[in-house]
């Protein structure tokens, strides 16, 4: 994106918010932040912001069709679906497609070098979120072009998510109340999820980074264990804090957007990690794919399909890569292996938190590989690496500043539902509110300080 974060956070955000407050009326509102959110899409994608525009009104023309009396409304569905992800598939999986061709004896296709549009895998699924629920209750439809634009294209969400669907926002759309302190709830919301990214997943980010990107002798047992965990900690506070983020600006605006993690690291299983990790994609898959393929209610084998098939196509939502495909297929593998044993064991509460964070750990190893082989080589260190080098150890030296330390002790901590039971206590000595504002402001000043200090790094999900 070409905007800045000082630049979204000092000029483009500000002027939006002042402007919402003075232009009348729901609607004026609505049309302000539509036109707001399609020229932010066009500040970093201007020659995608007519692919967005027409993604919207594809979608709109759907929806009336669908909520009229013209017949066939199943076929009409299947046709607007199928525009969707074929939008989708052009633009995110051409070239992975020629890539794989390319592995067959013969075949040499070129790569087509298409670029992809920011936010295509988020704003594609709000579409088919809004066709799908106006093919199962017609009364549903928006007819209010700007009202669909505002929903498929808000700003806020509209980059790296969460996915909002159609039924969960509808009635905000067509009428909302804001209130001071809703705003500044969602200032507050809004300063955390940023002080989670610049502060946190920045910090022990640049210690993943130089352990994925470390040559051969520079690694052992010791360096990438710890680019491990420090990924698995830099990918949950970036995507957490754009989460927050994106909730917090709902809320400055009026919306109410459903929470899309629940400290997923403290799950004991990885069922319960999906239930609490990307809330909105993994509730879009069994709303929209699992429950429609029949989910659990057609016999063991066909539930394990079904589960089969979700996960595959998660891992694929977030990249076209085969690392990505073989990490969903690994989430589902685990549940389903998950579901061969008994509910209630001894001492699951334990075994079963480290095993299931053993198991994501290792997991996004291959997420955050460039290749393959990358992967293969981080393990092969993780469990055979004991003999450490020169270079090893220099590189662990140069990782284990006091800085990135405190950085990843805080991440680790902070992963953990600690801050909830603090705030129940402060909520009983009545202190939370005064308390919370005072550290927002002094995660803001901090935030400014990094920002006026360091080059712009976008957020992990930027590129699905």
């Amino acid at each position: 994106m070409v905007f800045s974060s000082a630049g979204f956070l000092f000029v483009f955000l500000p002027a939006v918010f002042c402007l919402s407050r003075v232009v009348p009326g729901l609607k004026g509102k609505n049309a302000l932040l539509a036109l707001c959110s399609l020229a932010f899409y066009g500040f970093g994608e201007p020659a995608y912001v007519l692919l967005l525009l027409g993604s919207v009104v594809v979608n709109y023309a759907a929806g009336l069709l669908l909520a009229g009396t013209a017949r066939h409304k199943r076929l009409a569905t299947a046709v607007a679906v199928a525009l969707n992800l074929g939008l989708l598939c052009v633009f995110k999986y051409t070239d992975f497609a020629i890539g794989t061709l390319n592995l067959l004896p013969g075949v040499d296709l070129q790569p087509t070098g298409i670029l992809l549009p920011a936010g295509i895998s988020f704003f594609t699924f709000q579409g088919l979120s809004y066709v799908i629920d106006v093919y199962r209750d017609p009364s549903q439809v928006s007819k209010s072009l700007v009202g669909l634009t505002l929903y498929i294209a808000f700003f806020p969400q509209l980059i790296a998510g969460p996915i909002v669907k159609y039924h969960d926002v509808s009635q905000q759309i067509q009428g909302r109340a804001m209130s001071p302190a809703l705003t500044a709830d969602g200032v507050r919301r809004f300063i955390t999820g940023l002080s989670k990214k610049l502060l946190l997943s920045n910090t022990v980010g640049r210690m993943a980074d130089a352990v994925f990107t470390a040559q051969a002798q520079q690694l052992d047992a010791r360096v990438a264990w710890l680019g491990a965990v420090c990924y698995m900690m830099q990918i949950y506070f970036d995507f957490s804090g754009y989460s927050d983020m994106a909730i917090g600006l709902g809320r400055m605006f009026g919306f109410r957007f459903l929470e899309n993690f629940n400290y997923p690291y403290a799950s004991a299983s990885i069922k319960e990690f999906w239930r609490r990790w990307h809330i909105s994609l993994s509730s879009w898959f069994r709303d929209y794919l699992y429950i429609p393929l029949g989910g659990n209610r057609e016999g063991r084998g066909r539930t394990a399909l079904n589960k089969g098939l979700v996960f595959f196509c998660t891992g694929l939502w977030h990249g076209a890569s085969w690392n990505f495909v073989l990490w969903g297929l690994w989430h589902g593998a685990c549940i389903l292996v998950e579901d061969c044993f008994p509910k209630r064991l001894p001492g699951r509460w334990l075994w079963g938190r480290l095993a299931a964070m053993l198991t994501v750990l290792l997991s996004f190893v291959l997420f955050r590989a460039d290749t393959l082989s990358s992967a293969g080589l981080i393990y092969s260190q993780m469990f055979t690496g004991f003999a450490g080098t020169l270079q090893s150890g220099a590189l662990l030296r140069t990782l284990l500043t006091p800085l990135n330390l405190a950085a990843l002790a805080v991440c680790i901590c902070g992963c953990l539902p600690i801050v909830p039971a603090i705030r129940a206590k402060a909520r009983e000595r009545r202190i939370w509110e005064p308390l919370s504002y005072v550290c927002a402001l002094g995660l803001l000043l901090l935030c400014i300080l990094d920002l006026s200090g360091s080059a712009f790094n976008p957020f992990i999900y930027f590129r699905f």
